[in-house]
């Protein structure tokens, strides 16, 4: 059999072949290596996502999420629900910051504005669910590196920073953002959305000048208009003007139309096209808008209207910012000392301002609205009164309290706000005057046992024992003493200055220097201050406001009582929750007895008229309101340059002070007759306004515990003897009721009174029994006044007798041809 051949198998492999193999391996190893890559990459990814969720989460952790309602107060705090009201709950005016705002329904925006924002600064507004994922990514790369342009904040965010949280650009504060929105998308349908975007946004400025904000105002303050009712181009215009409203605004800060139009023009057509872009609108409507003269549609420049801006707004939103700061300081643990640092104060003021502005409150005053109408209608036609001969312009401050309360019924800041917006009653100080006599010198020495309302006091000259006018005389208004001893009546009767100073020096040698301020008028609220411990005091030379002033008073028409004087009833929000309710704090200052006995002193002021016409020209004006029982007191400054004169009816008191503003001019005497004058109009102006609250039946009476014990008047002390160059002789028999709060009259000494030197008991014992007790203002020795009194003690002083006569008795026990000048003026 023939063998087969045999074929060799070739060892060299083609060349095609070869680089197909090739070929396949590099893929092989080229998918290994993709598939390597993109595993590291999802590895990358999920790493980079867990740190970014995991930073995400760190930035908001201390975050607490709101609820719905949280949210519907926070994003819709709108400034015109805030509100001042009168007692009676109508309104004085809106609590209104340097913008105006106000919000308006969904229904009353017209879907061309929702359209033109939308359009502008949110085109996936209707798609995302607050946020849009690769603009955060943009805007938070912008921020960190500088670079790019920033934006990516949608209308939802844009609400969230502009309502909830500030500008600053910080990854923290935009995590807070993003959580926020997206929680407002969960809780509020788009259409709300939008709307309460365009209810707070800045708009720029009005044809007033104003900063305004929300839709409503944009219409109305730069076209006339409402929201609802704008054109196409006019919509463009308004949404055009949040990304730089003062720029784009037609208007510069006095209302004026500005010269240069075209930065809000060119934004306006910015937001037309965008419009188009958006296809919220049609090229037609785009083109005719565009082409549309936007600038003939501005209204005019026009001056703010600040009719209710008068005393009475300032006054009262003051009070609600005291109030409201104090409040908020409370909340945050801050102590009374810490508050009262100025920067601390000033911090929680503007915190307040801010929230009343914004939160929806409504303040209520105690203000009467006819009482208070009736006050500036009186001023304004019977200011002039009070005008000096010489043509100078009197000022003047009244205030009207319910002595009961401490409610603040009605006030006059000045003669015209227009002209003068200082505040006479609340924000000025000026010297009390003798009108301090009453609070500061008689009711504290009556109350402390000191003296009884028939008490003798010296009325001869003396003169300052301390100080820059050491040596120098203490003048009367009139005279430089009287040369007798008067009793405590009639020294507060002609408001003699002696009286009153030997009166608080024995009380503040007999009680502390300090007795008067410390126990009373400090609990009346009186500012502290040196003058009170002076030699000067009684004579008022401190400043003193007239709400100070007629809150004093009202504590002795109150049988003693002081209620401070408030302004402000309580403050609600705008569900009616109470966030203040004012709370009577009584303070018994002086006992009831003290306050009957000042009052019945007072009442002779009134009646008998030796410095003031009041009750004369109230009687000639209105009889009936006449017949009141009114008790007050007078009061003049250095010059006359400050009048004073606050009266009390059981139920109310009114206050009054005048003077020239500057204190540079001197008034003339006839300053408190002027006064008096027009207090009488004034007070039958108010009421005419509410006669209720004048009480008219009602008296003062003095209190049960009050002592009246029959005195000598040549003493004021117990009938009886003393002895005079070592004979006895019998008091004259005269007798007077004296009214004692607490103590009682002592036996009838020689020296008897407050005050005087030992040659004015002679001088006064010689008037009276003409037995060779002639003054004699030699002395014999180089004795002092005190070694001279202590040895005359010794010598005269005796025993005093109730039941012994005298020849003398009829004679005039108190001397005082001077005093029959019946003080005019303090």
């Amino acid at each position: 059999m023939p063998q087969k051949p045999t074929h060799k198998r070739s060892t060299k492999t083609p060349a095609r072949k070869v680089q197909v193999s090739t070929f396949n391996v590099v893929l092989r190893v080229l998918h290994s290596l993709f598939l390597v890559a993109v595993s590291f990459l999802i590895l990358g990814g999920a790493l980079a996502a867990g740190i970014g969720v995991g930073y995400f989460a760190y930035l908001v952790e201390d975050t607490q999420t709101p609820t719905k309602k949280d949210l519907q107060k926070t994003l819709g705090e709108y400034s015109e629900t805030s509100k001042l009201v009168y007692a009676d709950n109508s309104n004085i005016a809106t609590i209104r910051s340097d913008l105006m705002r106000t919000a308006v329904d969904t229904k009353d925006i017209s879907d061309l504005l929702k359209k033109a924002i939308i359009s502008t600064e949110d085109e996936y507004f209707y798609e995302h669910k607050g946020v849009v994922p690769k603009a955060v990514v943009r805007a938070l790369l912008s921020e960190a590196t500088g670079f790019g342009g920033g934006g990516g904040s949608t209308l939802t965010q844009q609400l969230v920073k502009q309502q909830v949280l500030t500008n600053e650009t910080t990854f923290k504060r935009k995590a807070n953002e993003i959580l926020l929105a997206m929680e407002v998308e969960k809780f509020f349908s788009k259409d709300e959305i939008v709307t309460m975007y365009l209810n707070v946004s800045p708009f720029g400025r009005n044809n007033r000048g104003q900063n305004i904000a929300g839709v409503q105002e944009a219409a109305k303050g730069i076209f006339g208009i409402n929201a609802s009712d704008v054109n196409l181009a006019q919509a463009a215009y308004i949404a055009g003007l949040p990304q730089s409203p003062i720029v784009y605004s037609p208007y510069d800060n006095t209302g004026q139309i500005k010269e240069n139009l075209s930065a809000g023009l060119k934004r306006k057509d910015f937001v037309l096209f965008s419009m188009y872009r958006a296809h919220a609108i049609t090229k037609k409507e785009y083109e005719e808008a565009k082409a549309y003269d936007l600038t003939k549609d501005f209204i005019p420049q026009q001056a703010q209207d600040n009719s209710d801006h008068g005393f009475l707004y300032y006054t009262v939103l003051n009070e609600a910012k005291d109030i409201m700061a104090n409040k908020l300081a409370e909340e945050d643990k801050v102590s009374a000392k810490e508050y009262q640092k100025d920067d601390v104060k000033a911090e929680y003021l503007a915190k307040a301002e801010d929230e009343l502005v914004s939160g929806g409150y409504t303040v209520k005053s105690t203000i009467d609205k006819n009482i208070y109408d009736a006050m500036q209608q009186a001023v304004a036609d019977y200011g002039y009164i009070l005008d000096t001969p010489a043509g100078d312009t009197v000022e003047v401050g009244n205030v009207l309290m319910e002595n009961g309360t401490g409610k603040i019924l009605g006030f006059i800041g000045s003669r015209d706000f227009n002209s003068n917006q200082n505040n006479h009653v609340f924000d000025t100080a000026r010297p009390a005057g003798s009108s301090i006599k009453p609070l500061l010198v008689y009711g504290p020495a009556i109350d402390q046992g000191l003296i009884g309302s028939e008490s003798m006091i010296s009325d001869y000259p003396t003169t300052w024992k301390a100080g820059d006018d050491a040596g120098g005389k203490i003048v009367n208004a009139t005279n430089e003493g009287t040369k007798t001893f008067e009793t405590v009546r009639d020294a507060l009767n002609i408001s003699s200055n002696i009286p009153a100073y030997h009166v608080y020096q024995e009380l503040m040698e007999e009680k502390g220097q300090k007795i008067a301020y410390e126990n009373y008028l400090s609990k009346m609220n009186f500012p502290a201050q040196d003058d009170w411990y002076a030699e000067s005091a009684p004579l008022g030379p401190m400043d003193v406001s007239t709400l100070q002033e007629t809150n004093g008073f009202q504590t002795l028409a109150n049988g003693g009582v002081y209620q401070e004087g408030y302004l402000i009833e309580s403050i609600t929000d705008n569900e009616g929750n109470t966030l203040y309710q004012h709370e009577s704090k009584p303070v018994q200052v002086f006992t009831k007895e003290t306050a009957s006995i000042m009052n019945d002193l007072m009442r002779d002021i009134i009646n008998n008229g030796l410095t003031s016409p009041f009750k004369s020209v109230l009687n000639g004006v209105n009889w009936y309101l006449g017949q009141a029982d009114w008790v007050g007191k007078t009061g003049s400054s250095d010059g006359y340059k400050d009048s004073w004169l606050i009266v009390s009816t059981p139920s109310i008191t009114v206050g009054s002070w005048s003077g020239i503003e500057n204190n540079q001019v001197e008034n003339d005497r006839g300053a408190s007759t002027r006064t008096g004058t027009y207090m009488a109009y004034l007070i039958n102006r108010i009421y005419n306004a509410n006669p209720d609250i004048f009480a008219l039946n009602d008296t003062f009476e003095l209190a049960d515990g009050v002592k009246q014990v029959e005195v000598a008047t040549a003493t004021g002390e117990l009938p009886g003897k003393v002895k005079i160059n070592g004979k006895e002789q019998t008091v004259p028999t005269q007798t007077a009721t004296s009214l004692w709060s607490t103590g009682e009259p002592a036996k009838s000494t020689y020296k008897f009174g407050i005050g005087g030197t030992d040659d004015d008991y002679k001088d006064y014992w010689g008037k009276i029994f003409g037995n060779g007790t002639k003054n004699s203002s030699e002395k014999t020795d180089n004795k002092t006044d005190k070694e001279e009194a202590d040895e005359k003690d010794k010598e005269t002083d005796g025993d005093s007798s109730s039941s012994s006569s005298s020849k003398d008795n009829d004679e005039k026990t108190t001397p005082s041809s001077e005093a029959d000048e019946k003080a005019a003026e303090d």
